[in-house]
């Protein structure tokens, strides 16, 4: 379990359908995947980030807003296959009702402080749609630059952009 000022991050639990359901199977929330997810990918998705927690130590945390105890989204590290190249990456998703209020920001630091300090991970990388302003502005307020970008065979080979970040910078 990781604190921040306003956020709790720990690991998903089965009782988080209904929270995770609200932001994967948003559609406004997930418009820059193919589709939002369905009930069934929803609990998969979740059975998954906990046995990745339990292998690894790493996974998606869920994010709880402390004040209300209200489920605020996910944020963690995962790998993904990016350009053809498995990587660590810092993913993150809010539900709508807590957008632009800065928990994205707070919560991806926090990861990326595990990210380095516990897990030792050498690099780590944020990637989304080329349009996906709001996200790449995350990426950027947790020191991470422009990597690259490519066509995402993975999400309708739409341009997608790349951040990433080394162990020891900012």
């Amino acid at each position: 379990m990781i604190e921040t000022e306003r956020l709790i991050l720990r690991p998903f639990l089965e009782s988080d359908f209904e929270g995770a359901k609200s932001v994967w199977g948003d559609r406004e929330t997930m418009s820059f995947y193919p589709e939002p997810y369905s009930d069934e990918r929803i609990k998969k998705a979740i059975t998954k980030q906990i046995g990745t927690f339990e292998e690894g130590g790493y996974g998606l945390f869920a994010l709880i807003e402390k004040e209300s105890t209200c489920f605020v989204g996910d944020c963690g590290i995962t790998v993904q296959d990016i350009d053809g190249a498995q990587e660590f990456e810092i993913g993150y998703h809010l539900n709508r009702s807590f957008w632009g209020r800065g928990y994205a920001v707070e919560a991806a630091l926090a990861v990326k402080r595990y990210g380095f300090e516990t897990l030792k991970l050498q690099k780590l990388c944020s990637y989304m749609e080329s349009a996906h302003q709001q996200s790449r502005r995350v990426a950027e307020k947790v020191g991470m630059t422009l990597e690259k970008e490519y066509l995402n065979p993975n999400n309708r080979n739409l341009p997608t952009t790349v951040f990433s970040i080394r162990n020891g910078e900012r």
